[in-house]
């Protein structure tokens, strides 16, 4: 009797976010990350080069990890591993890691608390990013105060320049990976309105 097909079960599971079928995907061949097989604070350690020791991010246009819902890491660690997303630094990073050492670093992340957001907001601002966070109805995935969800990033508490630069990319189609929504969301969306929404979901919660 023929093995079963597998692939197109991934595909799809994949673009709806399905950690099961993420994780039937086999690591990936090719260069190893310099931090597979190493214990998790040694891990932790390479990681906090660019996302900060307490996965609150201080590099620019560097996501900060800390309070990220574990699903969300373990996704998007697994989409640059197989090469489903491409990412200079992040995607040789992730290469040979396995499946338990990236839900292990994604646990550590999410049980880190968020750090307050640096500077005042503005207020002008912060009423147009919530005017806009409301009709483009950024709450009814990523949740009413922005923590988000399974595989729903949170985006209070968020480096500011980090969420212009995604949000961009998204509009731009330069973002890779099976995620879609955000394109359609962030079709026509301006710069200005980019800068306000970043700058109320960075100050969201703080």
């Amino acid at each position: 009797m023929p093995a079963p097909q597998r692939a197109p079960l991934r595909r799809a599971l994949l673009a709806s976010g399905s950690l099961a079928a993420l994780l039937l995907m086999p690591p990936a061949l090719g260069d190893v990350s310099p931090a597979a097989g190493l214990p998790l604070e040694e891990q932790v350690e390479i990681c906090a080069a660019c996302h900060g020791s307490d996965g609150n991010s201080t590099r620019e246009r560097t996501p900060s990890l800390a309070g990220q819902p574990p699903l969300t890491i373990t996704n998007q660690m697994i989409y640059f591993r197989e090469r489903l997303r491409q990412a200079e630094e992040m995607t040789p990073q992730a290469r040979g890691l396995s499946d338990a050492e990236i839900q292990a670093l994604a646990a550590y992340y999410a049980d880190q608390p968020v750090a307050t957001p640096a500077g005042e907001p503005d207020a002008d601002l912060m009423a147009r990013g919530r005017e806009l966070s409301r009709s483009q109805g950024c709450g009814s995935c990523h949740t009413a105060d922005y923590s988000g969800r399974e595989q729903m990033p949170r985006l209070a508490g968020q480096r500011e320049d980090y969420l212009v630069h995604a949000m961009r990319a998204y509009r731009d189609h330069t973002r890779g990976g099976p995620d879609t929504t955000m394109i359609d969301i962030m079709r026509g969306v301006s710069d200005e309105e980019i800068e306000a929404l970043a700058h109320y979901l960075a100050h969201a919660g703080g």
